[in-house]
C-alpha cells in the first residue's frame, strides 16, 4: 500500500510568498481556452491563475431540480444512475440552468459496489441500504473486485458528457473507504457507527483487509470516470468527521491514500472531501488530493491555515442559508469568497451538498455573485 500522500502534487505555495489580491489570469487565460483541462475550475485546483473563481455544488444534478424530476419519474436510484443517457441528461441540467464552471457527474457513492455484486439498494427516506452486512474476515473474502467492464455504462455516460460539455469540465466522484466501509458493517446509514468502529479496533486486520478492497474499487471507479474524460475527480468521505485524528490517521488516512493513488498518473486534480472534518484537515491532505474540500463549520482562511497553505480548498457556503433572504444570503457569499483568498487556489461550493427543497433560483443567484465579484 502507498504511503499517505505518496502521490501527492501539492500546489507548494509558501504563505510568505501570497497575496491578498485577486488571483489574475494568466496569457492562457482560461476564459479563452475551449480545452476542459485549462478551465478556470481545473486551474484553480492546481493553484493557477484563473479569470474568476470558479464555481460548482455537490448534489447540483439532482433533487432539488424540476427538470430532473421530469427525467428520472419513477426510475430507481441505481437504475438512473446506471442508464447512460440519463445520466448526461440529470448531469447537463445544472450545467444549463445555473451557468455553473463544473459538471458532477450523477451518480451515487454506492453504484460501484453495486455494480461490482454487491447486494445494495437505495431504499427512499433512508439511503443505502446493504442485504448482507460484512461482520466478518469470511465475508470480506466474499466481496467481489470492480473491474472496468462492470461499469461499462458509466464509461459511456462520461463519453457523452465529455462530448456535450465542451470547455465546461466534468467531475467525477468516488466514496471513500471508511464511508463505504460504514455502510457495508452497519447495513445502512448509522448515527454512532457502533459496528465499524468495533472492528476498526476490534478486529484491525479485518478492517484493512476490507478497506484495502474498498480503496481498489473507488480507485478503479475514478479510474474508469478519468479515462473516459473526467477532468477533475472527487472522494467523498460522508461520515469521517465521527472519527478522532488518531482513529483517523491511523485506521482511514492510509486507505483513502490508495483510492487517490489509483489516479495519480493520469495527471489529474483530485478533491478530497470530508463533512464534520475541521480537526482532520492536514491528515486528509497527507491523502494526495490537490485540493482539500473543507464542509460548512471551519472557516476557509482557517483551513487553509491548518493545510499549512499548501493546497486549493474547495466550499463552504452552508447549504441551509439558501433558505434565507437574499440579503442575507450575499454577505455570505462574499465572505467565503474573501476567505478563500487565504489559500493558493479557491473553488466555491457549498459546504455539503444542496438539500432537496432548495429553490433553484438561489443557486443561480449565487453563481452570479461569485462571477460578479471574482472576474477580472
Amino acid at each position: 500500500m502507498p504511503a499517505a500522500g505518496a502521490h501527492a502534487r501539492i500546489c507548494r505555495v509558501s504563505p510568505e510568498s501570497r497575496t491578498p489580491e485577486p488571483r489574475v489570469a494568466s496569457a492562457s487565460d482560461a476564459a479563452l481556452s475551449h480545452d476542459p483541462r485549462d478551465s478556470d475550475l481545473v486551474r484553480a485546483a492546481r493553484c493557477l491563475p484563473t479569470s474568476r473563481t470558479p464555481v460548482w455544488f455537490m448534489r447540483q444534478a439532482g433533487r432539488s431540480l424540476p427538470e430532473y424530476h421530469e427525467a428520472r419519474k419513477d426510475i430507481p436510484m441505481l437504475q438512473a444512475c446506471r442508464t447512460p443517457d440519463l445520466v448526461a441528461e440529470i448531469t447537463l441540467q445544472p450545467v444549463r440552468r445555473h451557468g455553473v464552471d463544473g459538471a458532477v457527474l450523477f451518480s451515487d457513492i454506492v453504484v460501484p459496489l453495486a455494480a461490482a455484486g454487491v447486494e445494495v439498494d437505495i431504499v427512499p427516506g433512508v439511503g443505502p441500504v446493504v442485504e448482507h452486512p460484512v461482520r466478518s474476515r469470511a465475508d470480506v473474502d466474499r466481496l467481489p473486485e470492480l473491474t472496468p467492464d462492470l461499469v461499462s455504462d458509466i464509461d459511456e455516460a462520461v463519453r457523452i458528457l465529455v462530448g456535450e460539455l465542451g470547455a465546461t469540465p466534468l467531475i467525477g466522484f468516488a466514496g471513500a473507504p471508511f464511508t463505504l466501509a460504514s455502510y457495508l458493517i452497519e447495513g445502512g446509514p448509522s448515527r454512532n457507527h457502533e459496528r465499524t468502529k468495533a472492528m476498526m479496533h476490534g478486529d484491525p486486520d479485518t478492517w484493512n483487509a476490507l478497506c484495502a478492497k474498498l480503496a481498489r474499487i473507488a480507485g478503479a471507479f475514478l479510474r474508469v470516470q478519468s479515462q473516459a474524460g473526467a477532468s477533475v475527480v472527487q472522494l467523498f468521505d460522508s461520515w469521517v468527521g465521527a472519527l478522532s485524528l488518531r482513529d483517523y490517521q491511523r485506521y482511514v488516512l492510509p486507505h483513502s491514500a490508495a483510492a487517490l493513488a489509483a489516479v495519480a498518473d493520469l495527471d489529474i486534480p483530485r478533491i478530497h472531501f470530508g463533512v464534520g472534518s475541521g480537526e482532520l484537515l492536514a491528515a486528509m491532505g497527507e491523502a494526495g488530493a490537490e485540493v482539500v474540500g473543507v464542509d460548512f463549520r471551519t472557516p476557509l482562511d482557517v483551513a487553509s491555515e491548518r493545510l499549512g497553505g499548501r493546497y486549493a480548498v474547495q466550499g463552504n457556503l452552508d447549504p441551509a442559508l439558501c433558505f434565507a433572504p437574499w440579503e442575507a444570503i450575499e454577505p455570505e457569499v462574499d465572505r467565503v469568497l474573501t476567505e478563500g483568498k487565504a489559500a493558493p487556489g479557491h473553488i466555491f461550493n457549498l459546504g455539503h451538498g444542496v438539500l432537496p427543497t432548495t429553490d433553484p433560483g438561489v443557486l443561480t443567484r449565487i453563481v452570479e455573485r461569485v462571477h460578479q465579484r471574482t472576474t477580472h
